[in-house]
């Protein structure tokens, strides 16, 4: 589909550009070993409220605590007080309800 005026251009690749001749696997391997500028606020909050989910109260171990996320409860990702004041851990499934009511909410409320 193409409009009046529409001109096809190829994308030059600069020097330097990502990749530099090297391969998938090296540039893979190489951001698999940098460490990522994460916060650490999500192992905190395991270990101050445990690896139970506070909606539903599902108990989680070391297998399966990666479907344990962080509920920010206030909704400011960046709001991470250090005495966990502002989290509570939830299982995937509850943290997915917790955000999509609000969603529901609007959806059902534009009839009115």
């Amino acid at each position: 589909m193409r409009g009046k005026g529409f001109v096809m251009r190829k994308r030059r690749r600069r020097d330097g550009a990502a990749g530099g001749g090297r391969s998938i696997d090296e540039v893979v391997r190489e951001l698999k070993a940098m460490k990522a500028p994460r916060s650490d606020y999500r192992e905190r909050s395991l270990q101050i409220h445990g690896l139970i989910c506070a909606k539903c109260a599902r108990e989680f171990d070391h297998k399966d605590r990666h479907l344990l996320t962080v509920h920010h409860k206030d909704g400011n990702p960046r709001n991470n007080p250090p005495d966990g004041s502002n989290w509570e851990n939830l299982c995937v499934y509850c943290h997915e309800d917790e955000h999509s009511r609000g969603l529901l909410g609007d959806y059902l409320s534009e009839g009115e």
